[in-house]
Parts: C-alpha cells; structure tokens; sequence
C-alpha cells in the first residue's frame, strides 16, 4: 500500500567494554561482522531505509557504517546523527522518530538498550524485552505517519 511505512529498530552491535569513555567505545571484529550481517538481512528482506536516526556515539555509527555498507544501495539514506538518541528515553527516541519528513517511507533507528528494546516491546511484545541482544532489529509496520508513531499505531516482529 502506498501509504505504508517501515520503523526499523536496532540496538548497535557488540562494543568493546571497559576501553576509555562510554560514548567512545568501538565495535568488537564480532561486532563489525554483526552490522554487515544486518545489512546483508534488510536487503534480502528488501527493507531500503530513506531516513537512519542513529545516535552519535562511536559504537552507533560504526554499527550504522557496517549495516550500509553490506546493503550496497544505489542512493544513500538521509542520516541524522543524533547526541539526543545517545541517552534517550523511548519518549525523547519516539520524539525524533515523529519529526521525521512525511515524504520517507523506511526509517533506521541504531540506538542502545534499554530503550530500543523498551520501544520495540511497544510494537513487537515483551519478549522484545529480553531477546534484545547487540545487532538486533526489529521491523515495524506503522498504520500511521511519522508524526503521530507511538507504541499501538503498528505492529512489529524481531528480525534476527
């Protein structure tokens, strides 16, 4: 239908642990294998973000950097690297998501735990809750626009 329009939720991949700042931490070699491995997953399920609102830290943009790269796409989506979706809430994270332009019609969301996994547990379930494991996306058919998303407006369901 022309109306619809897709929400994908990540958490970003494994991160190295215990290295400098949190907002500096980078992707583990497993972690770079598991965002080209999500890449390679949205394009075989033939998902083609328009819009990524990911947030600005290390881990998030490389994450974003690894699933891009692996989908090999003609056009490159609109980014917004985003200081707030670094310690967001489902409420700031739903904010950024409803001030996206009508016009797209697939939106990535690399953010981190808890609040992707309390977000999608919005739209997929509670079992979102505690199968939210790094590089986990799930996919939400939203019956609205952008503006009004919320938890109840779209169902969804776990990818990987």
């Amino acid at each position: 239908m022309s109306g619809a329009r897709t929400l994908l939720l990540m958490r970003h991949a494994t991160a190295e642990h215990g290295h400098g700042a949190d907002y500096e931490r980078c992707l583990t070699g497993l972690g770079r294998e598991q965002a080209e491995a999500v890449g390679r997953l949205l394009s075989r399920r033939g998902y083609v973000p328009d819009h990524v609102i990911c947030s600005a830290a290390k881990r998030t943009v490389q994450t974003l950097d690894g699933v891009l790269g692996a989908m090999e796409l003609e056009s490159p989506p609109e980014v917004d690297y985003s200081e707030a979706a670094y310690s967001a809430g489902v409420d700031t994270l739903l904010e950024l998501v409803n001030g996206v332009d009508a016009q797209a019609r697939t939106v990535l969301v690399v953010a981190h735990n808890p609040t992707v996994a309390q977000l999608a547990a919005g739209f997929v379930g509670g079992d979102a809750l505690v199968s939210y494991s790094p590089a986990t996306v799930a996919a939400v058919d939203l019956e609205v626009e952008w503006l009004y998303a919320a938890p109840g407006t779209g169902s969804g369901t776990l990818l990987n």
